[in-house]
């Protein structure tokens, strides 16, 4: 039993050890949550009000710019997965994967091929993990998103989009990411980022087919440009993307916080439970080589009546 002892009191020391890394990972994800949803409450109302107006001006400028310009003879689409580069999140990792799938497949059914674009190295290693293809990836700033990094993620879409599908290029652009509700609730959305279309809120693919974005309803504005509304566009279309993407980057590092900190809650709780069951084993074992001491005891001391 004195073997016994030792090993509950080798696994309490290996369980604490790690209650002490989980804690301190737990409050790490609490003090960088909360940068991460001031920043999402900083970005969302910008480029909320930035893709309404940008939509408006698209749409009632009566310029066809490329960007805007939607292909009759659609062949190919990108699809944006934004994911994390660790893991210890929970199931935040998989959910962004498993709705690329979905949007995959429904993007397939309407006779497009699919081409991935991943952001994170969770993203990554699910590809290669398939044997699947992917056109580019980005890592190493899931948790802490950049300006620089999402213009450098915006303009290699652009790039695509401008480019004939002839030539390799894209027709539409789709993003996959993590919407940050709540530090309880978060919700995987898929967003079509290009061409631009008119939206009033987020658009999303949710699965339904049928699923369209909302028309603006009221009385139409009347635009005057200058120097030339195609101008204007060149000039707002890029600042457009680069804010949605990232504003997306945000969310979905907010949502990876906010799963992470939850996650490292969870196995705190747990490492505390199997401190208390493994404590208490050892007291039942110690107890149990103390009586089986004092029997021994006992026993030989009748044994040396017994003989004399």
């Amino acid at each position: 039993m004195a073997a016994g002892q030792r090993e509950y009191r080798q696994r309490i020391k290996s369980v604490k050890a790690t209650k002490k890394i989980t804690k301190a990972m737990e409050l790490i994800a609490a003090s960088r949550v909360a940068k991460a949803r001031q920043k999402v409450a900083e970005t969302t109302p910008y480029a909320r009000a930035l893709t309404q107006a940008v939509s408006a001006v698209a749409t009632h400028s009566q310029e066809d710019h490329p960007l805007t310009t939607e292909v009759t003879d659609r062949r190919r689409a990108g699809v944006v997965v934004i994911t994390s580069d660790r893991g210890l999140a929970g199931g935040y990792p998989a959910g962004p994967m498993k709705f690329a799938d979905r949007l995959g497949e429904h993007l397939e059914e309407q006779g497009l091929e699919v081409v991935p674009y991943l952001v994170g190295r969770k993203a990554e290693n699910y590809f290669r993990f398939r044997n699947r293809d992917w056109a580019r990836n980005w890592a190493g700033f899931s948790d802490a998103p950049t300006v620089e990094a999402a213009r450098e993620v915006a303009d290699a879409l652009i790039e695509a989009f401008l480019t004939p599908s002839e030539e390799g290029g894209l027709d539409e652009v789709h993003v996959v990411y993590t919407r940050f509700r709540t530090m309880v609730t978060q919700e995987v959305a898929g967003a079509r980022l290009l061409p631009l279309e008119v939206v009033e809120a987020d658009d999303h693919f949710d699965g339904d087919a049928s699923a369209a974005p909302v028309e603006q309803e009221g009385l139409v504005p009347e635009y005057d440009f200058e120097p030339s509304a195609d101008e204007v566009l060149d000039a707002l279309l890029p600042q457009y993307v680069s804010s949605r993407i990232f504003n997306m980057l945000m969310q979905s590092a907010a949502s990876e916080l906010a799963a992470r900190q939850r996650a490292m809650k969870a196995a705190t709780d747990n490492a505390d439970d199997l401190i208390k069951d493994y404590t208490r084993l050892a007291n039942q074992a110690r107890q149990a080589d103390i009586t089986q001491e004092i029997s021994e005891i006992v026993g030989g001391s009748s044994a040396l009546s017994d003989s004399k």
